[in-house]
């Protein structure tokens, strides 16, 4: 997590980071690529707020897989849409917010 300080004005950063997080609609998709592969996409998530690159790490480690972060998304490679969103409910992220596009 970012310095939020700034956004919110004084607000307590307990309080500031629990706003930024509802304000999120995070989508996560699955895509085909060549040769059959299947890719997750997580995408909506605001690069401004939160370290992509760590949290895709995070996440990579946690599913044993491959992914990178990038263009504003993060991918992870294989059909991981359910168990994602388990994840970014865990780490804090409002499960409401959170769509699995089918």
């Amino acid at each position: 997590m970012k310095d939020l300080s700034a956004m919110c004005g004084g607000l307590p950063p307990e309080i500031c980071e629990q706003l930024v997080a509802e304000e999120q609609i995070i989508k996560i998709r699955l895509e085909k690529r060549k040769f059959g592969r299947e890719v997750t996409i997580i995408e909506g998530i605001n690069e401004k707020e939160y370290d992509l690159r760590k949290l895709a790490s995070t996440l990579k480690s946690k599913l044993a897989s491959g992914g990178t972060a990038k263009n504003g998304r993060i991918e992870l490679q294989g059909d991981h849409r359910h168990r994602v969103k388990k994840l970014l409910v865990e780490m804090g992220f409002p499960e409401e917010n959170i769509t699995i596009i089918e």
